[in-house]
């Protein structure tokens, strides 16, 4: 069996990590002449939206991969430049850097008429039994459309890089997920003025609690409760960390805690308290340099930025074949589409936690398949399945492409987990401190 893996970003190179620990044969296609994906700052496969400040929103305790923890000289939220050190670590401790062939551009994916696919690339063409799929979903900009036009500085979010050309302007930020809250925190030291715009709003969630990291604050028993009992317990730590949002200027959801994915920021409440960052609803209309607001308000501003999220994009397939629309693709376990056996999507979740570890046993999860370890059902049995999972996710959540792909860390890791003990397969999984032994 031959295998392809699209993508050395930090899901590709756990793909990478799992196949070759089990003796798979393969070869990885990155675009870029380094791994990392969008943890390479100024990645030359112009896909990275890393910026010059950046660091992570879940902890090194969560984020890291189950067999090689992060440093202990690491603090618990590393920048980008850390992170990426890590992932050349985590490379080169186990061995498979040769095995990844870079500054190769996948060009097109299809089955082949007799079994597995057809893979071309801007080197050539390999036929494949099966294909992984790790070329992120934070690289192809979502736009929102408003009336008119600004005639000011425009950009998304993917293409900062730092607070440099915003010097005393009067900046308006559109969203308020991670990165317009980042972004945002970080312009109030050099701009005039900073803005958010929000449609939708969001729960502000500290990045510590009572002086521990969030997500180790909430610890992984606290997910096998009832949902009820999961808010009330959040909504008790926020009330103990920070009181009410409101109360520092920030507007709050109308829909309960837990509905939709929050944002993490330790600084956005303080700097909204302070009134450094100022609140405006949805964008009505553009004109020139004005902006006016559904409430009826205007203002001028001199810089937007468009923190508003990604699409979800395969340019290598056909779109007779497989096309995504509005962020909505079904998939079996969040891995596998009922329809195209051994094809395999890697990372390509949203949770409230960290993707590596998840992308570490999705990809796990893919080999015990491919060593005919672990059967998949029939396709009926899937799209049920699929359909199940669908339902409880527009149940729980507002409707919005930033959810379609939305999972809890706990219970989608241990679901798979199950599968895994399952069918046999020894799943990775060390002690605190631990690192593998596995030599590279």
């Amino acid at each position: 069996m031959k295998i392809c893996v699209i993508g050395a970003g930090s899901s590709g190179i756990a793909a990478c990590k799992v196949l070759h620990e089990n003796g798979l044969d393969f070869v990885c296609y990155e675009k870029g002449s380094g791994i990392g994906g969008n943890w390479r700052y100024n990645n030359d496969n112009g896909m990275s939206a890393a910026y010059k400040s950046l660091h992570i929103n879940t902890s090194k305790y969560i984020m890291a991969y189950s067999d090689f923890p992060m440093p202990d000289d690491y603090p618990d939220y590393p920048n980008h430049e850390q992170i990426l050190a890590y992932f050349e670590d985590y490379v080169d401790h186990f061995g498979f850097r040769s095995k990844i062939q870079f500054k190769t551009s996948v060009l097109d994916v299809r089955p082949h008429p007799e079994g597995g696919y057809q893979v071309t690339t801007d080197r050539g063409s390999l036929r494949f039994d099966a294909v992984l799929v790790c070329n992120g979903h934070h690289w192809s900009k979502r736009f929102p459309e408003f009336p008119g036009n600004f005639t000011g500085k425009t950009l998304h979010a993917h293409d900062y890089r730092t607070f440099h050309g915003f010097e005393d302007l009067r900046v308006l930020i559109v969203g308020i997920g991670n990165s317009a809250t980042d972004l945002a925190v970080e312009l109030t030291r050099v701009a005039r003025s900073v803005t958010i715009s929000t449609r939708s709003r969001a729960y502000i969630i500290p990045k510590y609690i009572l002086g521990v990291p969030t997500d180790q604050f909430a610890l992984p028993f606290l997910f096998k409760l009832p949902l009820p009992v999961q808010r009330f317990f959040s909504r008790v730590a926020l009330t103990l960390a920070v009181g009410r949002q409101k109360n520092y200027g920030v507007p709050e959801p109308d829909r309960p805690l837990l509905t939709e994915h929050p944002t993490i920021s330790q600084d956005l409440l303080f700097y909204a308290g302070h009134g450094k960052i100022a609140f405006k609803p949805n964008i009505q209309r553009l004109d020139g340099l004005r902006v006016f607001f559904e409430d009826g308000s205007s203002e001028e501003y001199d810089a937007l930025i468009y923190c508003t999220g990604y699409n979800i994009v395969f340019p290598f397939f056909d779109e007779k074949l497989l096309s995504v629309k509005n962020n909505d693709i079904r998939l079996y376990k969040r891995v596998v589409h009922p329809d195209f056996p051994n094809l395999f999507f890697i990372g390509l979740v949203q949770p409230l936690g960290a993707v590596m570890p998840l992308a570490e046993r999705q990809s796990e999860w893919a080999a015990a398949h491919l060593m005919g370890k672990l059967m998949l059902p029939s396709r009926n049995t899937m799209l049920k399945s699929i359909e199940k999972d669908r339902q409880a996710l527009e149940k729980r959540y507002n409707a919005s492409p930033r959810h379609t792909i939305q999972v809890d860390f706990w219970p989608y890791k241990w679901d798979l987990e199950k599968e895994l003990r399952r069918a046999g397969y020894m799943y990775g999984g060390l002690k605190k401190g631990q690192r593998s032994s596995q030599p590279a």
